[in-house]
C-alpha cells in the first residue's frame, strides 16, 4: 500500500509510542470506518467454519464488527474484544456482543470458543502472549485464524499519494515508505504470525491461505476509505485535505475510478487435541 493505507504488520522498534497511538486512533469516525472498509471473502469465512468444531467465535480487535457480522450471518455466536470503546459501542449498536479490553488484558473466565479470529488486527496484539492466550480459550480442535487484506492501488494512484504524504507529513515515521510494496513483504509478515503460533507448541502445523479478488472504486469511494487508514487517522485537517486533493486528482486523471487488486492473507492453525 502506498505509505499508509495498509496498516503495518508490526511496529517499528524505534517508534513504539507512535504505533500504540495509531492503534487507538481508528475510532475517530466509526461510521466512515464501517462503511468504507471492505468485508472479507465469503470463501475465507466458509473455510474457517468448515475446519472448526462448532460455531462459538471470539473476534479479537473486532473494531466496528465488519468480520464479526459476517460470522454472525454464517450462523455463529460471536463475542468481540475491542480496546477502543467507540468502536465497541458502534459494533454493539449493530448487534455484536463486545467487551472492551485489549486481548492481553481481557478476562475470559471459563469461557471457551471454537474459533478465535483476528481480522486486520493481530499486528496490534503482543506477539509473545497472543497465540498462547488464543490457545487457552480454544476448545481442542478449535481454530485460530489471523487474516487481513493487502491492497495496493495502481501506481497512478499510489505514487501521487506517497508524494503528497511526504509533503504534508514529513515528520511522520511512515512518510519514507515506498509508494507500493510487494506482496512478498506481507506474506513474510503472515509467515511470522505462523511461526509465533508454532512456537506455542499448542497448535497443529500452521497453514497460510490466500484469497485474490478485485473491487472497483470511484473517486469518492476511495477518498472515503483513505481517512480510515492508520497513517491518516491522526493527521490535521489541512494535512489530510492536501493528501486527499492529490489522490482525487490522480483518480480523475484515470477517468474517475480504478480497480483495486486485493489479496486476503491468513495464518491459521487448529488447537491441539490435548487440552
Amino acid at each position: 500500500m502506498p505509505t499508509m493505507p495498509q496498516e503495518q504488520p508490526a511496529p517499528s522498534p524505534a517508534q513504539p509510542g507512535q504505533f500504540q497511538q495509531m492503534a487507538v486512533s481508528f475510532g475517530v469516525d466509526t461510521q466512515r470506518y464501517d462503511q468504507a472498509r471492505p468485508a472479507y471473502p465469503d470463501a475465507l469465512v466458509a473455510r474457517i467454519l468448515a475446519e472448526t468444531p462448532g460455531t462459538d467465535v471470539l473476534d479479537v480487535g473486532c473494531g466496528t464488527g465488519i468480520a464479526g457480522r459476517q460470522f454472525q450471518a454464517a450462523g455463529c455466536t460471536v463475542l468481540g474484544v475491542e480496546p477502543d470503546a467507540r468502536m465497541a459501542d458502534f459494533a454493539r449498536a449493530r448487534g455484536l456482543r463486545v467487551e472492551v479490553a485489549t486481548f492481553e488484558a481481557w478476562q475470559p473466565g471459563d469461557r471457551m470458543f471454537d474459533a478465535v479470529v483476528a481480522a486486520q488486527s493481530w499486528h496490534w496484539v503482543d506477539p509473545v502472549t497472543g497465540a498462547a492466550k488464543a490457545a487457552s480459550v480454544l476448545r481442542p480442535g478449535g481454530r485460530l485464524a489471523i487474516f487481513g487484506h493487502v491492497y495496493e492501488p495502481p501506481a497512478e494512484v499510489a505514487e501521487p499519494f506517497a508524494a503528497a504524504y511526504r509533503r504534508a507529513a514529513p515528520d511522520s515515521p511512515l512518510s519514507g515508505q515506498p509508494a507500493r510494496r510487494p506482496l512478498e513483504l506481507y506474506q513474510a509478515g503472515y509467515a511470522k504470525f505462523a511461526d509465533q503460533i508454532r512456537e506455542t507448541e499448542q497448535f497443529g502445523d500452521p497453514e497460510q491461505w490466500r484469497f485474490d479478488w478485485q473491487q472497483s472504486y470511484t473517486r469518492d469511494q476511495w477518498l472515503e476509505l483513505l481517512p480510515t487508514t492508520g497513517g491518516l487517522t491522526r493527521l490535521r485537517a489541512d494535512q489530510l485535505a492536501e493528501i486527499l486533493d492529490a489522490v482525487g486528482a490522480a483518480i480523475d486523471s484515470l477517468g474517475g475510478s480504478f480497480t483495486m487488486d486485493y489479496t486476503t492473507l491468513a495464518a491459521t492453525a487448529a488447537r491441539a487435541d490435548t487440552p
